[in-house]
């Protein structure tokens, strides 16, 4: 322990720079807070946040606290579930109705049966059960939010009530005022009563007038305010940004056959002129710019019955599936490039295209009587023809449809008629429109949308006949492109009249009668007697990269051209002849060519059509064929060429051979395909031809043309078995020649043999990065499998195993890198490619079974143990890390030696405590378990994959390193789902986390985290892609590992990374982008499921060593508590101390992340801030979301984890934005509160002298002893107002949810200080949360606080460099998706897609309506949290002495939250709340200042005018309880009287929207609690009582007269005199109403009048304090103003008999002070200076001077100085100017 106390002081020594920071936190920390001295003093050497605790040992914890200590809720919290793992077998999903297979079961080729194994294996899903609990997989995005929302109670604001109100007729308006009133004089007491005695008062609360005892009240209080609370606070609050969610993954994709853009064609009718023969039809498309076949062909024969009977001899039978007159293509790359060309051949008869095409082109259906003979000659003929040569066809005409004009608007296809049925028109598809609209605009690809678009019905009118001389595809594509470009060429060519009529719409998703190119019946398929539609297969224009994962073996044919003008004989109309031979009788011709249309299903043979007398014919045919699941060495393809006899001539045969080639399918174990030029023999070939080629020349073998080559072929698969690649086919090859031992095997020139064998295999392995890589996708499956196997299954070879794990690593690695380099588009946020996600998700499994065993091994059984056979592990690992290892049996492994960049000590430390428990070591044990067989037969050896990946990660280099750390979250995934894997299949998944795995392994990961880590401090600046996916993998795989190995374990690898962090950011240049990676990195390994159980919320804080009492134990039995243990247990709670950052480790590390950001001294720069908070507010959101944690004894142990944050939101209360009004009066310090007007109202007075009237000071009247003074500066605020809110929200999450008897204790041992912050958030709380109202909505989202401070944030970000790459990348993700390559999509207005729902600005009335509902439960719960937490505040101060103090604070926050706009039901527990704190300390209200009296009868009085009842029963129930409460003290309630009359007075100047109808009833309320007030009734109580209510009603009466007045300023302003002037008795509303006419004066501009207005108030103050005290330097009362205003004399104090200043309740205002006077005069000149009544200026200061003088207030007295200066030279200027004006 001491070296390691001294290793950490060492390294305090080089961090002194963060170690200061700290120290000043800690210091700041420390003032005035009592538990943290203790706390230093006590047992825990505290350790600098900066630096990570030693977490506990967590299973040592989990098995000495078994779950059955925590009986109920609470066991789930100590414990992972027993079934957290679960292994899914996924059904894979089969499209056909037959199971794609090869029809032989037996004899398999390995390729096919290898494949068969990847395509029909389920799919093996590994996932932990829970995980859907955390935000990995669930976000909380918007959508869930609303799902939480459900059934929400609307809350009633009189807010949203007033404004319903308004909407009413002014008829409605009209109605509520009281006639009687208007014709009554002022001051009649008989209108008074007789209205109040017609009113009807307010539902009375049945328990204002019972006494009860304080402690019963607070209970019911309490019980009251828990009942129907919403639980989910965080639910009513906008979802968390879902840019800040690094830890979100996305389940990957199941693996599919790719499929593109897929269009339906049907063709329904094709007519000739003359219809006289069968004519056959072919579709295809065509790519004219990549100059590419893209689909193979679909055959369809829409002839007459009568037609097609011509050729029964030929077509016994007719399979359905070549009936089908509509397929589906797929387009993967649309373009404007692709034609739907249509082929027609006909029956061979004599005579070349053009004759037989003649009567076509020249014979009408109308001239049919003019030729009729003619007609029955040609339908003689054709008769004949079919008859005798009806297997053979002939070349006829062809069109081609420009598909761009089907699906887009251009190229002058009406598009108009709305019927999508609606025929389309057009003569052929280069009529002269077309062109001209093809000159007019180029169309680019992405207008090219095949799978969206107007179904057409097309008539095709025009067919082009074919030339003999130019039938090959590069003819076909000079015609395509002509048909783009006005061309004379095609011109040229003779149309022959037709009519085809065919469907083109975009295919449905899932077609019915649909056969796959194989003829398998897609499902559905719900009859197999309808015609089907054909799916074609498509062949891509460019690379696709999509594994297979279905069994697929077709193989295509295209003879292209033959050259037989040498050869002699006749040899005219040539027919080749095409079988697919499986050996060389012809009786072994295989039926697996495809039939074309109206044919049978399969046939052994195929011919070309015939072009009549041309000896070197070109073809354009396709003959498609399915290949043999077993090929051999004989399987060949056999091509004959006959001459046919045309003419029937005696002795002539029908069909001559006159030549023959073939092409060997199978050689050196590859598939043969590509182009070929073979040589002809005249002759048949000899026996054993088919295993050589025809290149070789055979003895006695006649030639065409002396062997050379005459016969063009082209040879294509689309096989998801045979690779087509020679890199990948050598592999595949060599391991399958080791799997069955079948040496020697010949590869091309090498033969291979057990000596060569390794190395070959090695160099094909390393070979294997020059494969093509779409093919190495579309083979991925096997291909890993395979790598895998050869990793787990080391093969023997000659009696000696051979180690390929370091080959199969870097094969591994390399594929991976280049998969990934090469398709960034298929990427998540986290860089991880989709397919190869999807590959270990679904289809990697551990193999279970063997392989077979080599002949030499013997008759060994199986059931022997598994064995390592690396014996590369040296004894006992060096401190140095040199992973030395002894040489392998094997001589394929080097002497590894390697160093990985990696903190040598710190890994020793983390596997160190495991060295001493190791028995034995890996040699050795090896040794002793081969001692235990002395059989002679070899070993079978298995290795562990997860083993090997790790040890060959260690120990790589260079290139094979990096290539692994670019892509380390797939090296991670596959080791955890092979830990995963191997645990189920070993049955361990119930023993204890240590032993599931081997110490060397768990060596290996130490070793593996440090060096990453490293890798991630060292190259964060240079490779910040790469390091950013590095972070984030290599915290997912932490995560993984919390759910497999030992989670103490895990978090010393947690501390090692954050370790090596802390290290680099003392010297790093650029320390906030390392931060974000740490930020993110924690919230990633957090966003585990079980990150509750993994913090121990059931723990105890203490030191290991001294055991505590259980935390649950302990806030049972508070009252209990000593404060001494008080102060020990419960600091370590709320602070980040150590034992909290040992026990509650994750928590610890996430808060203590949030605290250094927070840090004013630190270098948290905004975005961090948004970071460090959003990670918080994400995980109280899964909190808050979880099912398993509704109960409130489990809420209240989450809670624990997060009690400090409590004292960190206390901390950063400066940095804080400030939600209250942006007015400069209207500061939120503590003495200061928000004004009693209606924030939504237009006030009818200034800010300031509405405060003033309220009783509220002017900021610069009075300190407040508690304040802040850093408060003070609330404009320095450094968070935005979004990250404020948030942290705000949170800090109220824990407050709602921790246990109230544990914040009793906490707040019981703050001090004066730290409690009026508390309050002073509180307060802040209040203001943030305030209900907006639903017109506020209407206008502005108040749920979006991103204000400009966002788009500052973005500048830094764009400034500094700190947005880091994931961002970047998620955004290219994001734009790159639905969007193909376009740039900056983010940025354009027109692509909205990436907005959230929260930004939409056209929302739904109910949408509207909805938020209203959201925000006003979020505003009422914020609310009664904050109640909550003011009533444990009262609680635990009642028995300290700092009782006064911090009473007032937390009545000013209650008064604050009754200013804003509040619910009904909130104030209802607002204002029980407040009853009780005036039942128990009156004293608070009557003997202190009057201020607070003064705030709350306006608050009240405010509440009785409410248009809400219960709130106005409320309001009534607490302002009479007031009276009688101050009644009881003294007798009399003069203080309340004045009190309420001024508020009412100053309600009436200010508010516009004031009902009095509505306080009428209230004032009946009152007299009516009065009258039925029995312990009350026989003092003078009722009475007085009575006296104000009709005053009260009188001011009433004023009111109603103003309103009347309110669009007549002259009349106002009269009667607002006059009710000043009715008051000239009671200085105080004297006072008020003279205030009320300078604000409205100054309101209208009228400056000369306010400033008199304010001189008399300031008058009629001097005289009373005149009359209070004798001073000097005060104005001998209203005389001294006498030079500024000559009425002034008014304001003379009425005689003493009538008032006395003493009175209770007198002068109480606070203008009734000396500092009140000076406020008063200040603005009296302010005012004159507005009205440019210099003069006057000085005649005011002349008053204020002496007063300054007195004082000493030298800056005053300077400010007065330099203002009369500037008035005096505005009076000279002014005179000058006359004065020069009069010379003139």
């Amino acid at each position: 322990m001491t070296s390691s106390a001294s290793e950490r002081r060492a390294f305090a020594h080089k961090i002194n720079r963060t170690v200061a920071a700290e120290v000043r936190k800690q210091v700041s920390r420390d003032y005035g807070s009592p538990q943290l001295t203790k706390k230093r003093g006590g047992a825990h050497q505290p350790l600098p946040l900066t630096e990570v605790a030693e977490p506990v040992d967590f299973e040592e914890y989990v098995s000495s606290h078994a779950p059955g200590v925590e009986p109920g809720p609470l066991r789930q919290l100590v414990e992972f579930p027993l079934d957290d793992l679960e292994l899914l077998p996924l059904d894979k999903e089969c499209t056909t109705l037959e199971p794609p297979l090869p029809e032989e079961d037996d004899s398999l080729d390995p390729r096919v049966r290898d494949a068969l194994a990847v395509y029909t294996d389920d799919w093996l899903v590994i996932q932990r059960k829970y995980q859907r609990y955390s935000t990995t997989y669930t976000p909380h995005n918007s959508e869930r939010q609303r799902e939480r929302r459900r059934g929400l109670v609307k809350q009633t604001f009189e807010l949203d009530e007033a404004a319903a109100a308004e909407r009413q007729d002014d008829q409605d308006d009209a109605k509520r005022r009281s006639v009687s009133l208007d014709e009554t004089p002022r001051g009649s007491w008989a209108s008074s009563i007789f209205d109040l005695k017609n009113s009807s008062p307010d539902a009375l609360l049945p328990s204002v007038l019972e006494r009860a005892a304080a402690e019963d009240m607070d209970r019911r209080n309490t019980e009251a305010r828990l009942q129907g609370r919403h639980g989910d606070l965080l639910g009513l609050y906008p979802a968390p940004d879902e840019d800040e969610a690094v830890e979100r993954c996305s389940v990957p994709e199941v693996p599919k056959e790719h499929c593109g853009q897929r269009i339906m064609v049907k063709c329904l009718s094709l007519k000739f002129e003359i219809e006289i023969e069968p004519i056959f039809g072919t579709l295809a498309l065509y790519d004219v710019k990549e100059k590419k076949k893209i689909s193979e062909n679909f055959y369809f024969d829409l002839n007459s019955d009568q037609m097609k009977g011509l050729l029964k001899a030929h077509t016994p039978h007719m399979a359905i599936s070549t009936l089908a007159r509509s397929a589906i293509f797929s387009i993967t790359y649309p373009s404007a490039d692709i034609f739907l060309v249509i082929k027609l051949e006909k029956v061979l008869q004599q005579g070349d295209i053009g004759e037989c095409c003649e009567p076509y082109m020249v014979m009408k259906e109308s001239d049919s009587s003019k030729h009729k003979e003619k007609l029955e000659k040609l339908r003689l003929q054709a008769e004949q023809s079919c008859t005798r040569l009806g297997y053979f066809r002939m070349p006829f005409a062809w069109t081609a449809i420009h598909l761009l004009n089907i699906v887009s608007s251009v190229g002058g296809l009406d598009r108009s008629d709305p019927d999508s049925d609606s025929e389309r028109k057009g003569h052929g598809t280069w009529n002269e429109k077309k062109k001209k609209g093809f000159e007019r605009m180029s169309v680019g690809d992405e207008m090219c949308n095949f799978a969206t678009f107007r179904p057409a019905t097309l008539t095709v009118t025009n067919f082009f006949k074919q030339e003999g001389d130019r039938l090959s595809d590069e003819d076909l594509y000079k015609y395509l492109a002509d048909m783009r470009r006005p061309s004379s060429v095609l011109r040229r060519l003779r149309p022959v009249t037709a009519q085809l009529k065919i469907d083109i719409s975009p295919a449905p998703d899932s077609p019915h009668y649909c056969l796959s190119p194989e003829l398998l019946h897609v499902k559905p398929y719900p009859d197999l007697r309808v015609r089907p539609t054909k799916d074609v297969l498509e062949f891509p224009a460019r690379y696709v990269y999509t594994p297979h994962t279905t069994y697929r073996n077709l193989l295509y044919v295209y003879p292209q051209s033959l050259n037989f003008s040498s050869r002699q004989g006749s040899v005219r109309n040539i027919a080749v002849k095409v079988q697919f031979m499986a050996g060389e009788d012809p009786s072994q011709a295989l039926p697996v060519i495809f039939g074309k249309s109206s044919c049978a299903e399969f046939m052994q043979d195929a011919y070309t059509p015939i072009i009549y007398h041309n000896k070197s014919p070109e073809f354009y045919e396709e003959m498609k064929m399915r290949i043999p699941a077993n090929l051999t060495d004989n399987h060949h393809l056999l091509f004959t060429f006959f001459h046919i006899s045309c003419q029937p001539k005696q002795n002539t045969p029908l069909e001559t051979p006159v030549g023959y080639t073939w092409i060997p399918l199978m050689q050196h174990g590859r598939l043969r395909t590509g182009s070929f030029s073979l040589p002809v023999s005249v002759e048949k070939p000899p026996p054993s031809y088919s295993v050589l080629t025809p290149d070789v020349q055979l003895p006695g073998m006649k030639w065409v043309d002396n062997h050379k080559g005459v016969f063009n072929v082209e040879v294509t698969a689309a096989s998801s078995v045979h690779t087509q690649d020679p890199h990948l086919d050598k592999f595949f090859t060599l391991v399958y020649v080791l799997e069955e031992y079948s040496f020697p095997f010949r590869l091309k020139d090498v033969i291979i043999t057990e000596a060569n064998m390794e190395g070959e295999l090695k160099a094909s392995m390393a070979a294997l990065r020059g494969a093509l890589l779409d093919t190495c996708v579309q083979f991925l499956h096997q291909l890993l499998n395979k790598l895998i196997q050869l990793i787990i299954y080391p093969p023997v070879i000659a009696g000696q195993i051979v180690n390929l794990g370091r080959a199969a690593f870097e094969a591994m690695s390399l594929l991976i890198n280049q998969i990934h380099k090469n398709l960034e588009g298929n990427q998540d946020q986290h860089g991880r490619n989709n397919l190869l996600a999807s590959y270990i998700h679904y289809c990697f499994r551990l193999p279970t079974a063997e392989p077979a065993i080599p002949p030499t091994a013997g008759t060994q059984s199986y059931e022997m143990p598994m064995q390592y056979a690396t014996l590369s592990r040296a004894t006992v690992r060096p401190s140095s890390l040199h992973l030395s290892r002894s040489k392998s049996i094997s001589n394929s492994n080097p002497d590894l030696a390697s160093t990985p960049v990696s903190p040598d000590e710190e890994v020793q430390r983390i596997i160190g405590s495991k060295a001493k428990d190791r028995s034995c070591n890996r040699m050795s044990a090896f040794l002793d378990s081969v001692a235990l067989f002395s059989v002679p037969t070899r070993q079978i050896t298995k290795k562990l994959l997860h083993e090997e990946l790790a040890l060959q990660w260690v120990v790589s280099t260079s290139a094979v390193r990096e290539a692994a750390l670019q892509q380390a979250w797939f090296f991670f995934q596959l080791m955890t789902k092979s830990m995963t894997h191997h645990l189920f299949l070993t049955s361990k998944l119930d023993v204890a986390r240590r032993q599931r795995f081997p110490d060397r392994f768990v060596d290996d990961i130490a070793a593996l985290v440090c060096a990453i880590s490293a890798d991630i401090a060292n190259r964060y600046q240079k490779d910040v892609e790469l390091v950013e996916r590095l972070n984030s993998s290599l915290a997912f795989f932490l995560n993984d590992l919390l759910s497999l190995v030992d989670r103490g374990f895990v978090f010393n690898l947690i501390r090692s990374y954050y370790k090596q962090i802390a290290n680099k950011l003392h010297t790093a240049q650029n320390p906030s982008s390392l931060n974000a990676l740490r930020v993110d990195f924690t919230r990633i390994v957090c966003s585990h499921e079980h990150y509750v159980v993994l913090n121990l919320p059931c723990s105890t804080l203490s030191p290991p060593a001294s055991p505590s009492p259980s935390t649950s134990s302990t806030t049972s039995q508070s009252s209990a508590f000593s404060s001494m243990v008080q102060d020990q247990g419960v600091a370590t709670m709320f602070e980040l101390s150590v034992p909290f950052r040992q026990q509650h480790f994750l928590s610890g590390l996430l808060l203590t992340e949030l605290s250094l950001i927070l840090d004013p001294d630190g270098e948290g720069v905004f975005f961090l801030h948004k970071k460090a908070i959003s990670a918080v507010h994400s995980l109280l959101c899964s909190h808050d979301a979880d099912p398993r944690y509704t109960d409130p004894q489990v809420r209240a142990h989450i809670a624990q984890l997060y009690l400090p944050l409590i004292p960190i939101v206390m901390d950063t209360l400066h940095q804080l934005h400030d939600f209250s009004d942006s007015s400069p009066a209207r500061c939120r310090l503590a003495t200061a509160h928000a004004d009693d007007a209606d924030p939504d109202s237009g006030s009818t007075i200034s800010q300031s002298v509405a405060m003033a009237i309220a009783g509220s000071p002017l900021p610069h009247v009075k300190a407040n002893p508690f304040a802040l003074p850093t408060v003070a500066g609330r404009q320095s605020s450094s968070l935005s107002a979004e990250c404020s809110r948030t942290l705000l929200v949170s800090f109220l999450w824990v407050l709602k949810n921790a246990d109230a008897a544990l914040l009793e204790r906490w707040v019981s041992d703050l001090s004066v200080l730290q409690i009026n912050r508390l309050l002073d958030l509180l307060h802040l709380c209040v203001s943030c949360f305030e209900y907006k109202g639903k017109k506020s909505l209407e206008r502005i989202n108040s749920l979006t606080f991103k204000k400009s401070q966002d788009m500052k944030a973005r500048l830094e970000e764009a400034i500094l460099g700190t947005i880091g790459a994931r961002q970047e990348m998620v955004r290219r993700c994001r734009e790159r998706s639905p969007y193909g390559s376009q740039e900056n999509v983010r940025w354009r207005k027109n692509v909205t897609h990436w907005r959230q729902n929260t930004d939409r600005v056209d929302k739904t009335k109910a949408e509207m309506e909805q938020e209203s509902v959201v925000d006003g439960n979020l505003a009422t719960e914020a609310s009664l949290i904050v109640l909550d937490t003011l009533e444990i505040v009262v609680k635990t101060v009642v028995a300290s002495e700092l009782k006064e103090s911090v009473l007032g604070g937390v009545l000013r926050v209650l008064l604050h939250s009754m200013a804003g706009n509040q619910s009904a039901l909130f104030l209802q527990h607002c204002f029980t709340t407040q009853r009780a704190l005036v039942f128990k300390f009156p004293e608070m209200l009557f003997e202190e200042d009057t201020e607070l009296c003064a705030d709350l009868c306006l608050r009240l009085l405010r509440h009785c005018s409410s248009s809400v009842g219960s709130v106005r029963s409320h309001a009534s129930a607490s302002l009479y309880l007031l009276m009688r409460q101050n009644f009881e003290i003294g007798n009399n309630f003069a203080r309340v009287k004045m009190q309420v009359t001024m508020s009412l007075s100053s309600l009436v100047g200010t508010s516009q929207n004031f009902n009095e109808e509505h306080l009428r009833r209230s004032l009946k309320t009152i007299l009516t609690y009065a009258e039925e007030d029995l312990e009350l009734r026989d003092t003078p109580f009722p009475e007085q009582v009575q006296d104000l209510v009709f005053n009260l009603h009188m001011i009433l009466t004023d009111t109603v007269k103003m309103k009347e007045h309110q669009q007549d300023p002259e009349m106002l302003i009269d009667l607002m005199y006059r009710i000043a002037k009715g008051y000239q008795n009671s200085p105080d509303l004297r006072l008020t109403w003279l205030q009320n006419m300078a604000g409205k004066h100054s309101a209208r501009g009228n400056h000369a009048e306010a400033a008199h207005c304010l001189v008399h108030s300031a008058a009629l103050v001097a005289e009373y304090l005149n009359m209070l005290e004798d001073c000097r330097y005060l104005p001998i009362g209203c005389v001294t103003f006498q030079n500024i205003s000559s009425n002034v004399l008014e304001e003379s104090a009425v005689s003493d008999d009538v008032l006395s200043p003493e009175e209770e309740g007198i002068c109480a205002g606070k203008y009734f002070s000396e500092s009140g006077l000076v406020g008063l005069l200040e603005q009296a000149a302010a005012s004159f200076n507005m009205a440019a009544m210099y003069e006057a200026i000085n005649e005011v200061y002349k008053i204020l001077l002496p007063i300054h003088e007195a004082n000493r207030d030298f800056k005053k007295l300077a400010t007065v100085h330099g203002k009369l200066q500037d008035a005096f030279n505005k009076v000279y200027n002014q005179s000058s100017g006359w004065e020069l004006a009069l010379t003139l």
